[in-house]
């Protein structure tokens, strides 16, 4: 019954890891690069000056300019706005990596506490690289420490005298960097997927806000259109109607002026029927809450499922039905629960709304299988799928969700002040409403009476002319 989805679908215009991988600028390595060359640098020479060692210059030398040639011929043939593709990042850590690694089996090896520093290509690679590229270089270092905790020359004072650790400390601190790169990888690339995946689920939700903002601003152009319209295609009517009259003697001219009569007619009922989701006018930019349950649930009505509706006062409420304001955040988002619901339901969804002079209630019940419970506490988490229809309808098609739409839908009723919560089975429902066919999802979202109600008044001011629509 769970559906787990790490990877966004492309449909959705979201990143995969490989693209991902493709958004790191060449100019941003050559920085890094130059700043472990100074670093390395001054290691060589602080370690000769202060502490008096015996370092083999030509060949750290050599190393250090093998890096510099490799900064300076890379920014002379390619621009320093180039992104790199998977395999160049990867050749790009790789060489790091080796230099690295070169640097310190000349200079004691593990006995080197500058050993740690091959975490950073590691870290880099679990950030940016997909997974193979990760392992691979993660495999390379494991490798290349455990080559040099046995190998490498030995870390010398100009007096003679070998500075090595007692070889327990050796095998501490490659357990400790092996240790470290399995947990630092790990959590690197979880925490990063996190991130990708909420970023990926917040541009989702952001086009479907704008999706519907851009519905309700063409249906104010529709429905101004109408009103604007509406007088001249009037006086047209009316004029054609007479010249009928005064052309009784031209039947010829009368089945003109017939047919412009019918056309009008036919522009008048074009008109109106594109006007009725028309939100421009500020007349619509509330209505009481049983017209927006009502506008919620119409495009899921003849699915195969029967929604039923309820809506009235809790105990000391008022009997009169709160305005609610229509934002799209809060149409779009209670269009999404009921869709939800519509698509896991058996045979019925409950639509109930409760209200006080505090705050307003909706819950959106299902008689389907309702939510996994170990998923519970993760519903609304951008591609979680908590549920997965057995035997898809044939009248709702089969669902194939990525778990955006709880998301969408819980992201976008908090941004409207509301507070989601999610449950199974009948306890959480009404009293009066509870029965034993409600045995599915529960889902209910609250928002105090201020932030989605104007106040049901006989003497409210003029709503004034209607403002023009602004160009998207």
């Amino acid at each position: 019954m769970v559906r787990y989805d790490e990877t966004p679908q492309a449909s959705l215009g979201l990143r995969s890891d490989t693209q991902r991988s493709n958004w790191i600028r060449l100019r941003t390595i050559i920085l890094l690069r130059w700043v472990a060359i100074c670093g390395q640098i001054s290691a060589l020479v602080g370690g000769q000056l202060f502490y008096q060692l015996e370092l083999p210059v030509g060949p750290c030398v050599f190393a250090i300019g093998v890096s510099i040639t490799g900064n300076l011929v890379t920014h002379r043939v390619y621009p320093e706005n180039t992104r790199l593709r998977e395999h160049e990042n990867l050749f790009m850590v790789i060489f790091d990596l080796l230099q690295l690694s070169f640097l310190l089996f000349l200079t004691g090896g593990l006995n080197n506490p500058f050993a740690i520093l091959v975490m950073g290509p590691v870290i880099v690679s679990a950030t940016v690289l997909h997974l193979s590229s990760a392992l691979i270089v993660g495999g390379a270092t494991f490798v290349i420490i455990t080559i040099l905790a046995f190998s490498h020359l030995p870390l010398r004072t100009q007096s003679g005298e070998i500075l090595a650790l007692p070889n327990i400390f050796i095998f501490g601190e490659w357990l400790a960097i092996t240790i470290a790169l399995g947990f630092t990888s790990l959590s690197t690339r979880r925490v990063t997927r996190e991130m990708h995946s909420m970023s990926d689920a917040l541009a989702a939700t952001q086009m479907a806000l704008a999706r519907t903002q851009k519905l309700n601003d063409l249906g104010g152009v529709v429905a101004a259109a109408a009103h604007e319209l509406g007088t001249p295609l009037a006086t047209i009517k009316l004029t054609s109607s007479e010249l009928l009259d005064d052309l009784q003697d031209r039947p010829d001219l009368q089945d003109d002026v017939r047919l412009i009569r019918e056309q009008t007619d036919r522009c008048r009922d074009i008109l109106r029927s594109m006007g009725q989701i028309g939100k421009d006018d500020k007349h619509m930019h509330t209505a009481p809450i049983q017209a927006v349950m009502t506008e919620v649930s119409d495009p899921h009505q003849g699915r195969g499922i029967d929604i039923e509706m309820t809506y009235a006062a809790k105990a000391g409420g008022s009997q009169t039905q709160p305005n609610i304001i229509r934002k799209p955040e809060i149409i779009h988002g209670l269009r999404n629960l009921v869709q939800n619901a519509v698509d896991f339901a058996d045979g019925t969804v409950w639509f109930d709304a409760r209200w006080t002079d505090k705050d307003i209630t909706i819950r959106i019940i299902d008689d389907g299988p309702g939510f996994p419970p170990h998923l519970i506490g993760r519903i609304g988490d951008p591609f979680v799928a908590g549920r997965r229809q057995d035997t898809p309808n044939p009248d709702r098609g089969e669902y194939e969700g990525m778990g955006l739409g709880l998301f969408i839908a819980k992201t976008l009723l908090e941004r409207s002040g509301a507070q989601l919560s999610f449950a199974n089975g009948a306890p959480a429902v009404p009293s009066d409403h509870s029965t034993a066919s409600q045995k599915g999802a529960i889902v209910e979202v609250i928002w105090p009476v201020s932030q989605i109600t104007i106040a049901n008044s006989e003497g409210r001011e003029a709503l004034g002319e209607n403002s023009k629509l602004k160009s998207p």
